[in-house]
């Protein structure tokens, strides 16, 4: 019990490894799942199953919304500094 103890809380200390590749992005989906659940329960009244569904469900959505289009621009400003400004920079206006 004690090994099974020890590599339980080994396992915290070393993170986990995650690529950057589209398939490995899905591990948002239950991060983003779990933080709209828990923020909902912290800022609702009352917790009912079909409300509460409902609005952790919008939550969930607008999150991942967000996500989306953050990383559309991220990925525009560094197309446009790696690729597009380079070229300009190069060229004389002589």
């Amino acid at each position: 019990m004690m090994v099974f103890l020890a590599s339980l809380l080994g396992s915290f200390t070393t993170p986990m490894k995650i690529g950057t590749d589209p398939l490995s992005m899905l591990w948002l989906l239950p991060l983003v799942a779990s933080i709209a659940v828990v923020y909902k329960a912290t800022k609702v009244h009352s917790i009912r199953s079909w409300p509460f569904a409902k609005e952790s469900a919008v939550l969930f959505g607008s999150i991942v919304v967000f996500i989306v289009v953050a990383a559309v621009i991220l990925f525009g400003i560094t197309w446009i500094v790696t690729e597009q400004l380079p070229a300009l920079l190069d060229k004389s206006s002589f």
